[in-house]
């Protein structure tokens, strides 16, 4: 897989700048295959090139074709779940029928629910420029890919280029609105419901995306919808406060003078849908976002650089779980989101979102030393190699720079068989900070603390994490990084 990472000129007050790198999140193939070298300052000023080969490109193709069926075909996938509902229905005996004869509404209000989700997915994907020339390699069965993702309901890996994303203030024209469910159907969300428009994407009219989605992929789609929720819904703050604010706070004491003219930099690995990096650059912090996956680099493109205004757009994350909800309405309930305007956050110039294997990006002699920070959210497990991950980490720190982590160690790989089975290194709690140590870490803050990841809080049942929280600095007396091989 190539690396490359294009620079944008941005500007502070992005209200008033029309510029970037692209309104989308890799703009035109030219970014693939003729990357500038510089980049934003602090941060290294340049990026290896290497340009695809023929195999590599169709590969990324292929791969690319199948993330975007995927979101393309979430409607139906959905449809087909309701019909198994209604099924079932069909099979009670007829007193049962009439006891729970409310159930034929809920379907219908659920195929609302699918529809305003389906509605929000189309305009996301108008908005994708894709990197490479999608009519290409068009035979290829997006089945017979070898998916690395381990997207589940935690976190997320997933082939995706070095690229540099930014804000910028481009929009999509909408044309036709979604007509809302009639009052009988006793739907009590606000009027903001109705505001999705309907779109058909120009990347999924071609046939070639009308494809048999495999589960997994169906679920990735699903898990972006929820953790939509968790970066930018205004439901999701619990979880926000509980992960991002303490990494903040300590972003704010280990950083108290931050100059205007000479920002502090630091990188967040894993970004995801982009909140913490962008919470980070708000700060005062040249931040620069890093993510793997195309499923959350195409959602996060979308909200960071097509949003007009807070709570644009309403999607119902909880309609595709029957169990343990504690009514209808609150499996049924909207969620608007952004929560926020992006390019009304007081964002710091050099924010930036850089798409890529972070060991590949990451390893480029470019940026050896070049970061104040590094921040890692729910990320050291996506590792096939977490000692790999502990030791680019060390090479991009400064001597002296801080390195603040939160999460779990619920390895993405560990469960992988085959005959070609993933590498996957897991190791103790215990046995990474030894790894730290090994690097050149020394522990300056240790706790743990309880949370949740894209949790439905209104549910019977939510899944707990005691996410290990520390704060460790580049001690170079001590250090024995070497250079990734």
């Amino acid at each position: 897989m190539a690396s490359h990472c294009q620079p944008f000129e941005e500007k502070k007050n992005i209200k008033q700048t029309n510029d970037g790198l692209s309104p989308a999140i890799f703009g035109s193939r030219r970014l693939l295959t003729h990357p500038e070298k510089q980049s934003t300052s602090p941060p290294p000023e340049k990026m290896g090139e290497r340009r695809y080969t023929e195999q590599e490109e169709a590969l990324e193709i292929k791969s690319l074709r199948r993330i975007i069926a995927a979101y393309a075909n979430y409607q139906d996938a959905a449809e087909r779940d309701v019909k198994r509902y209604e099924r079932s229905f069909k099979m009670l005996p007829p007193a049962h029928k009439e006891l729970l004869f409310h159930l034929g509404l809920k379907y219908q209000r659920l195929r609302w629910c699918i529809s305003m989700n389906a509605s929000f997915i189309m305009n996301m994907l108008e908005a994708f420029e894709p990197p490479f020339d999608m009519s290409q390699y068009v035979d290829a069965d997006p089945s017979n890919l070898h998916d690395h993702s381990h997207m589940g309901c935690t976190h997320s890996s997933e082939r995706g280029d070095c690229s540099i994303i930014s804000i910028s203030r481009s929009n999509l024209s909408l044309d036709e609105q979604h007509d809302s469910p009639k009052e009988d159907t006793k739907t009590h969300e606000s009027s903001r419901e109705t505001d999705n428009k309907k779109v058909t994407p120009r990347h999924c009219t071609a046939s070639l995306f009308k494809l048999n989605v495999p589960p997994i992929d169906v679920d990735k789609v699903r898990c972006i919808v929820r953790n939509i929720v968790r970066d930018w819904g205004e439901e999701g703050q619990k979880e926000r406060d509980e992960c991002y604010k303490p990494i903040l706070e300590e972003l704010n004491r280990l950083f108290p003078n931050r100059s205007d003219q000479r920002p502090p930099s630091c990188l967040v690995p894993g970004a995801g849908l982009g909140r913490l990096a962008l919470e980070i650059s708000s700060l005062g912090f040249v931040s620069q976002g890093n993510e793997f996956s195309y499923y959350m680099l195409i959602c996060s493109n979308f909200i960071l650089n097509h949003t007009q205004e807070a709570n644009e757009w309403t999607i119902y994350p909880w309609i595709h779980s029957n169990c343990n909800s504690l009514s209808d309405n609150d499996q049924l309930r909207p969620v608007s989101f952004p929560d926020i305007h992006p390019s009304s956050a007081g964002i710091t110039e050099g924010f930036s979102m850089c798409a890529g294997d972070f060991v590949e990006v990451y390893s480029e002699e470019s940026q050896e030393s070049a970061w104040d920070a590094v921040v890692t959210c729910f990320f050291l497990d996506t590792a096939h190699n977490i000692v790999e991950y502990i030791e680019i980490i060390s090479k991009v720190l400064k001597d002296g720079g801080v390195w603040i982590n939160l999460g779990p160690l619920l390895y993405h790989f560990a469960d992988s068989y085959g005959p070609d089975d993933d590498m996957s290194i897991e190791l103790s709690l215990e046995d990474v900070k030894k790894v730290a140590y090994h690097y050149g870490f020394t522990m300056e803050v240790e706790k743990m603390i309880e949370t949740t990841y894209t949790s439905n809080m209104k549910a019977m049942m939510q899944n707990r994490y005691h996410a290990a929280f520390w704060t460790m600095r580049k001690d170079a007396s001590r250090s024995k990084a070497c250079k990734p091989r």
